[in-house]
């Protein structure tokens, strides 16, 4: 008969549950829009076109328009010769993602139709580019 051996226990590595720093950082952002700008807040929103789904979610989604690359944030306020503001936004370094190539190309073909489609890393970046946007003269279209 064998000497019985017993196992030893080894605890299993606790692993951190994954911030979402970007969606802190841009929550952020929305916060102090509301506070400092409010005609901002009241037109700017999120295209929450990211994140993990259920297969036959993302399915769905997708029959309804959901498309890759689509920037994060839409301000539909026009500007200096624009007809709006996109943002990709991407958390602050060393944080961040790269820009995907479906999102530049987006990025690309909302310049071209006459949009400001940029790349914003963080919360303080961002304000100052929208910052930025909102000194630029209001865009005037001739009936």
């Amino acid at each position: 008969m064998r000497a019985f051996t017993p196992k030893l226990f080894k605890p299993r590595p606790c692993r951190a549950k994954p911030v979402d720093r970007e969606g802190l950082e841009q929550a952020a952002l929305m916060r102090e829009l509301e506070l400092c700008y409010p005609a901002v807040f009241d037109l700017i929103y999120h295209v929450p076109n990211g994140g993990h789904r259920v297969k036959a979610v993302a399915a769905k989604l997708k029959a309804q328009g959901v498309k890759a690359g689509i920037p994060d944030l839409v301000l539909s306020m026009a500007r200096g010769g624009y007809f709006g503001l996109y943002i990709e936004f991407k958390a602050t370094p060393p944080n961040d993602a790269a820009v995907s190539a479906n999102q530049q190309e987006r990025l690309r073909k909302l310049n071209d139709q006459g949009y400001l489609a940029i790349v914003c890393r963080g919360h303080f970046d961002a304000m100052e580019q929208i910052r930025a946007y909102l000194r630029l003269a209001p865009t005037v279209v001739a009936a």
